[in-house]
């Protein structure tokens, strides 16, 4: 299988549907983007393959983004928003800290498994953005941190778990989770909801938590 096919196959799979994104152009530029940044990488990538990608002359991309750069930033402000929405969601759910934390692990990693091209651009191609827009994207993700951290520490003054130290535990929870967009394979043997659960139970022993 080329390249270019297995990249069409995998799209396929990445069914983030970018519904926020109007008008239909403007959204199939941004989803012949996450493509490209995803196969070749942000600066391997122009917008001439943007643009073809989609179907149109490159002179149409700028009607929409002033640049390839407005384009980075677009994925990465969504794909984050969508990924801090479901750890906020199952740390305000109901429950221990440990089925709030399972539940958190839970849907992160199957989000990052079932949505691989998008979260591969949204999580590996931060230091690509400028000065100008990177600290939007940062403050992002240590929004994402503070509350991980927050569950754990709950676990921790309930007593269900033994986390000696809890930001680096955090951080380590989190590189876990995210890496699965780097290696998730549709053709392995493994679905996202499979993965989800395999990794909310890892984190549940790293922490110390009872698992039954």
């Amino acid at each position: 299988m080329s390249a270019e096919r297995h990249g069409q196959n995998e799209a396929a799979t990445d069914d983030m549907s970018w519904a926020e994104v109007t008008p239909d152009a403007a959204r199939r530029l941004l989803i012949a983007a996450v493509q490209a940044f995803a196969e070749r990488g942000y600066h391997a990538t122009t917008t001439r393959d943007i643009a073809s990608r989609a179907g149109m002359s490159p002179a149409a991309l700028y009607i929409h983004y002033r640049t390839k750069e407005d384009l980075l930033l677009r994925i990465s402000r969504i794909g984050h928003e969508k990924a801090l929405e479901i750890l906020r969601d199952a740390a305000a759910g109901e429950g221990t800290a440990s089925e709030r934390l399972s539940e958190a692990v839970r849907s992160f990693v199957r989000w990052h498994a079932a949505r691989h091209l998008t979260a591969r651009v949204v999580q590996y191609e931060l230091d690509s953005l400028g000065e100008e827009h990177r600290p939007e994207i940062v403050a992002l993700r240590r929004e994402s941190d503070a509350t991980v951290r927050e569950i754990i520490n709950d676990g921790v003054k309930a007593g269900e778990f033994d986390v000696p130290d809890v930001p680096g535990t955090t951080l380590a929870v989190l590189s876990l989770c995210i890496d699965v967009a780097r290696w998730f394979n549709t053709e392995g043997r493994r679905t996202p909801d499979e993965v989800g659960a395999l990794y909310a139970d890892l984190v549940l022993r790293m922490v110390g938590a009872r698992v039954s």
